[in-house]
């Protein structure tokens, strides 16, 4: 691993840490220096001339930081990194924002996740290291360069199955959108179980910022339904959701998101949610306060092992076409 190199922009410097420490190795300095009217300069503070340079920033919007801000930051230090004679450049965005608008719904919609893959590889970007991005097969059609999306499904099952034990459970998807990450995460659980392995969906529509759709389809009566999606972030989806488990008679009802990018009010709308217990990644790391507000319900995962597999994987294989994350 010695013509590694390793950077943690932002507030995800103990993330990158993490991972960096998975791999044996620390993370390279950099420069990241604000001036009086906003406007910043980034660049490394070590030589990555012929290096395989990759770069950890989730890209979730924080108190006096948008999501905007952190990718425009991120392009910049790729442009620096490429300028300074690195030999492959890969991005590392745990969370990879603008990714929800993946397509035309109504006449004149933009396509966000497509502009976002233009400016990546405007900056001469090799590859992105993403995980449980809203859309795997619009993320691979959109960059033109490497794309491994990871997935947190073997954490998740990992996880549930001592909470499941020998009791019937249904897998959920929160809308039809969802239902074949929901699908696959169902599969996983079955293999980590060794037994059947049951599944549900919600029917929804969103226009306009107004959500609808009450039918519910799938078998969770007696049953623990585990409600799965990418991102909570109002928490309407979740609630809705768990509410209608409820009324088709679920014993238990646990949820699971990879990206807790909560607004505001997200805790408190939870708190009255008929949910037994909330699991996320650490990939947006939540406030104190909406910690506290779910203690005793909310457990984090850590994602440093997963990505740092795929950072060992890819830097000692060279080019990967794709990685079907199972796990570290």
């Amino acid at each position: 691993m010695t013509s590694l190199s390793i950077f943690a922009l932002g507030a995800s410097h103990s993330f990158g840490a993490a991972v960096a420490a998975q791999l044996g190795a620390g993370l390279a300095p950099h420069e990241d220096r604000a001036f009086e009217d906003g406007e910043y300069k980034m660049r490394p503070l070590a030589s990555v001339r012929g290096r395989d340079v990759y770069v950890v920033f989730s890209l979730y919007a924080e108190p006096g930081v948008s999501s905007a801000d952190k990718l425009l930051k991120l392009l910049f230090f790729i442009g620096a990194l490429r300028d300074s004679g690195a030999a492959r450049v890969t991005a590392v965005t745990p969370y990879l924002a603008f990714a929800r608008k993946d397509r035309r719904t109504k006449s004149r919609d933009p396509v966000t996740t497509r502009y976002v893959a233009q400016l990546f590889e405007a900056m001469r970007v090799d590859g992105v290291i993403t995980v449980d991005v809203h859309n795997i097969a619009a993320f691979e059609n959109a960059f033109r360069c490497e794309t491994i999306p990871l997935d947190a499904h073997a954490l998740f099952a990992r996880h549930f199955a001592p909470v499941i034990g020998a009791e019937p459970v249904a897998v959920v998807s929160p809308d039809l959108g969802g239902e074949k990450r929901a699908e696959l995460f169902r599969e996983r659980l079955e293999k980590t179980l060794g037994r059947p392995v049951g599944k549900a969906f919600m029917d929804k529509t969103r226009s306009e910022g107004r959500v609808t759709g009450d039918i519910f389809a799938g078998d969770v009566a007696g049953r623990i339904a585990i409600i799965l999606d990418d991102l909570i972030a109002g928490g309407g989806t979740i609630a809705r959701t768990a509410a209608a488990c409820r009324a088709q008679g679920a014993a238990r009802i646990l949820a699971a998101a990879t990206h807790g990018v909560f607004t505001a009010k997200t805790p408190r709308l939870l708190l009255d949610v008929p949910l037994d217990a909330l699991t996320l990644t650490d990939s947006v790391p939540l406030a104190n306060a909406a910690a506290q507000a779910l203690d005793g319900r909310l457990t984090i995962l850590p994602l440093a092992p997963l990505v740092a597999q795929a950072i060992r994987r890819r830097h000692e294989n060279g080019c990967i076409t794709e990685l079907l994350a199972n796990g570290p």
